[in-house]
């Protein structure tokens, strides 16, 4: 069940992200748009997983760690977007540009992660936490599979 509705959510962003051309106005419009719908089927997935584990206190961090992350989203929005539509044109400094700036963010999912298992086993329990960071894990894992499963290898299409 979690995996099917995954799929379906990653299948819609992909079409987004890589199916048209749009203006930038409208692109930040979609991607909140995404962001919103994934974010609701997201916590839906994470209740189901969680089950009785979660408490009050484990959704207030739950909240704030959404926030965060959506955040880091869109930056890794920002620089895919910016890989596909430089892709023909890019030259050594820009490889290396996108790959550090992908280093970057994967990092700073993977503290986000690691921090709010911190925050989340302190006031929610070590079950909520362990559970929060694999479903996270799972989740991360899973949409970056998907995304680079959509994109070209840097000189594929040469």
């Amino acid at each position: 069940m979690y995996k099917t509705k995954f799929y379906v959510v990653i299948a819609v962003f992909m079409a987004m992200l890589f199916g048209q051309n749009i203006q930038a106005q409208t692109y930040t419009e979609e991607i909140d748009m995404f962001q919103s719908i994934f974010g609701m089927e997201k916590k839906e997935l994470v209740s189901d997983f969680l089950q009785d584990a979660a408490n009050d206190d484990f959704w207030t961090l739950y909240d704030e760690y959404e926030l965060k992350r959506k955040s880091l989203g869109k930056e890794r929005l920002q620089a895919l977007t910016n890989y596909a539509n430089n892709y023909d044109s890019m030259d050594l400094t820009g490889y290396d540009n996108t790959i550090k700036e992908m280093i970057r963010l994967r990092s700073a999912n993977d503290k986000l992660i690691d921090s709010y298992y911190k925050k989340i086993k302190k006031k929610s329990g070590s079950k909520a936490a362990a559970q929060f960071f694999q479903i996270e894990s799972y989740i991360l894992s899973e949409s970056r599979s998907a995304i680079l499963e959509g994109i070209p290898f840097i000189g594929e299409l040469n």
